[in-house]
């Protein structure tokens, strides 16, 4: 739990990967700041109670030496050594994924390490396939200008795009099977188009893919198993 005094009228609670963090207006009294705080902490326990996936999600995974990681199609092997450092590095060598983790950080700090470079680096072997897949699935019937794509390690969201063209896919992704996936950037590349989610995206989505309701429904079921 974090807690954080802020210029602002109106107190917050949000669940981050590092926990639940809680902003309090700054100009109140002691009193008026326990009282808020306990009110959030409150609402985000009754939160959290209606959607327990969040909690699993929200936290980094926690993965030990030797583990089997399966990623689609793909095993991998995680070797994990701790040195006496405050930094973290990983490597792919054929399907074995090395990690040096720094064993002088707080444990906690340790597994976002290595929950965060073990997706940066299945992302960036799967990456040159998903752009291609994205350029395939964009000549019909889209034929918009792309300029970057791109994975990133995020929690809160499966993709995102912006007006320059660019289009990032979240590593959560790559658990989820192909025409998943595809969906998912079939609704980035609509979002090229239309950038809200009216009437008109949503048409535009029936068009490209009519099943892209069953693919929704498997991320929204499958939301669990969607984390680094």
């Amino acid at each position: 739990l974090k807690v954080y005094f802020e210029d602002r009228q109106n107190a917050t609670g949000s669940l981050r990967s590092s926990g639940v963090h809680i902003r309090i207006p700054s100009f109140l009294d002691k009193k008026a700041r326990n009282e808020y705080l306990e009110i959030v902490k409150k609402n985000v326990i009754e939160e959290l109670s209606k959607t327990p996936e969040r909690l699993r999600t929200a936290l980094p995974r926690e993965y030990n030496d030797g583990e089997t990681l399966v990623v689609g199609s793909v095993e991998y092997i995680l070797r994990i050594f701790r040195k006496s450092k405050n930094s973290s590095s990983a490597r792919i060598i054929g399907n074995t994924i090395q990690l040096s983790v720094g064993s002088s950080l707080p444990p906690e700090e340790q597994r976002r390490h290595i929950s965060t470079l073990i997706s940066r680096c299945v992302a960036r072997r799967r990456l040159p396939d998903i752009q291609k897949r994205i350029h395939e699935l964009n000549e019909k019937p889209f034929k918009l200008p792309i300029n970057k794509i791109s994975f990133r390690h995020s929690k809160t969201r499966w993709g995102s795009c912006s007006s320059a063209g660019n289009i990032t896919i979240s590593t959560r992704l790559l658990f989820a099977p192909d025409d998943v996936i595809e969906c998912v950037c079939i609704h980035e590349l609509a979002h090229l188009i239309v950038l809200n989610h009216s009437d008109k995206f949503w048409a535009l989505m029936e068009k490209a893919i009519p099943d892209y309701k069953e693919k929704a429904d498997w991320l929204r079921k499958n939301i669990d198993k969607c984390t680094f």
